[in-house]
């Protein structure tokens, strides 16, 4: 989303897909409603800042930070929404005002806010959560679009994999303790994360084929979706054939590593600055690559997905429900995901982006990665991403990418380490480097102040603090797992994003 693309919204006035809030120093009650209609209906466009004329008025520049995080809070907390939501505020500006912007895309599953059901109806959002043949047409409307929702009544608890439950949700909490799956038992969470539904119109209850993706087993995950499968291939030296080959038919967490793994594996990784921060556009790339072909693809067809890689790109497709046909142009893409319970799910364990930024960080870091390429995507029955990569070659990259100094501090070729020395003068202590090293690989677990010192053997606190710790955050690669409690004695630390997906 560009300004250009909210002043053409703002143009176009209010509608059943367009709303305006002044919002300027809080959110409004009304704000909910919308997102709860606008999820029911047909997605749309929300722009905080501006009166119900389309006269810009803007948000308090001091409030922004606030509406930003109770906007996130009050979508996870499934006492005021259900199912959860997975949306963020962008900011823009026009002129000399700040505006806020979300587009909420339609929803797999019947939206409700303050437990009631709300409507979109020209610019208005309406309650109907009594009229039962209004919220009957929503359901249908919805269950014939959205696969992912389909009912297996006769699916039970024990074609379950409980580890895998355990596991998504320590993903999901390890960094927020006040995380709306904490302290869930089994039940609560398959209900929460819209994995155990109700069909409206037949009163059919049970899980869903989302649910069966992520957390059956993998013959029960076989007799559900016959075509799930991913079929992973190398083919750089043997074009008539393939050097390397995985099919991947497993669940969809597990099924997320693999295919990761094999890209990894198969792809040379080189580390950039971006904001004096070291950050890895292959890895980047790859979980979007990855995150797109699990968690927007169509499991209705019998389609196998695939993933190439050869010398100078990544190919992948997977079959697909499309709304559009053709080109995806970043600068006028509207999100629409395909299956938006998985879609949910993957955002909370840190799996996928939110709505829409898979798209751009594709051709942000692609452009870094290749040297100026752009990846085309492709909509149609068929997804395709096409992903151009520079040609294979030893040594060092350096120069300048985006108006950002970038230097390749290490390389993989089938996932092998060179092993080599690369004469490269980073202008740090060798030693300094090898012991940030360990303790961001000791901190991709949240870590105490003082595990942390007695892992790297130093006995003063003071030292610790201000030639280990300090350094790290001001850095950005370590950051506290509480950040509202500095200084609380509970306080832990973990490697940043960024650095544990390296």
């Amino acid at each position: 989303m560009t300004s250009e693309k909210i002043k053409e919204i703002l143009s176009e006035g209010e509608g059943i897909s367009v709303e305006f809030k002044e919002c300027a120093n809080e959110l409004s009650k009304s704000v909910w409603e919308t997102v709860c209609s606008f999820s029911n209906r047909y997605g749309g466009h929300l722009i905080l800042g501006v009166n119900d004329k389309g006269e810009i008025l803007g948000v308090n520049p001091n409030s922004i930070e606030q509406i930003k995080k109770n906007f996130s809070n009050t979508l996870n907390n499934p006492q005021k929404m259900s199912p959860s939501l997975f949306l963020n505020l962008d900011e823009f500006e026009i002129g000399d005002k700040r505006l806020l912007y979300v587009y909420v895309p339609m929803s797999s599953q019947i939206q409700n806010c303050n437990g009631k059901i709300y409507d979109r109806n020209e610019d208005g959002d309406y309650d109907i959560t009594n009229a039962s043949e209004r919220v009957s047409q929503i359901a249908l409307r919805k269950s014939s679009i959205y696969t992912e929702r389909e009912i297996f009544p006769y699916f039970n608890e024990e074609n379950l994999r409980m580890d895998l439950v355990d596991r998504a949700i320590k993903m999901a909490t390890i960094r927020n303790d006040e995380h709306p799956w904490n302290n869930l038992n089994y039940k609560e969470f398959f209900l929460a994360t819209g994995l155990y539904t109700e069909d409206e119109r037949t009163g059919v209850k049970g899980y869903n084929l989302a649910a069966i993706l992520l957390f059956a087993k993998d013959h029960v995950i076989q007799n559900c979706a016959p075509g799930f499968r991913t079929d992973c291939v190398l083919r750089k030296q043997n074009l008539d054939r393939w050097d390397d080959r995985l099919i991947v038919e497993t669940n969809l967490i597990d099924a997320y590593e693999q295919i990761l793994g094999f890209i990894h594996k198969h792809t040379l990784d080189k580390f950039f600055l971006e904001d004096d921060i070291r950050i890895s556009p292959r890895n980047i790339i790859a979980r979007e690559i990855v995150s797109n072909i699990l968690v927007h693809r169509e499991y209705s067809k019998a389609h196998m997905a695939r993933v190439i890689i050869e010398k100078d790109r990544i190919y992948a497709d997977n079959w697909n429900r499309s709304n559009k046909h053709g080109q995806i142009n970043p600068e006028s893409f509207n999100p629409e995901p395909k299956n938006p319970i998985l879609a949910r799910f993957f955002t909370a364990i840190s799996r996928a982006e939110w709505a829409g930024s898979g798209v751009r960080n594709l051709y942000k870091y692609t452009k870094m990665y290749s040297g100026g390429g752009v990846p085309s995507l492709i909509e149609d029955d068929l997804f395709k991403a096409i992903v151009p990569m520079l040609p294979e070659v030893s040594g060092q990259v350096s120069g300048q990418v985006s108006g950002q100094v970038s230097v390749q501090v290490s390389v993989q070729d089938t996932g092998q380490d060179t092993g080599q020395d690369t004469g490269q003068d980073t202008g740090q202590d060798t030693g300094q480097d090898e012991r940030t090293a360990k303790v961001l690989e000791y901190c991709s677990i949240p870590r105490t102040r003082k595990e942390m010192q007695t892992f790297l053997k130093l006995s003063s606190r003071e030292h610790f603090n201000n030639k280990v710790l300090k350094p790290l955050l001001q850095s950005k690669l370590l950051e506290m797992a509480l950040p509202d409690k500095p200084n609380s004695g509970n306080q832990k630390y973990i490697a940043t994003k960024t650095v544990r997906e390296k």
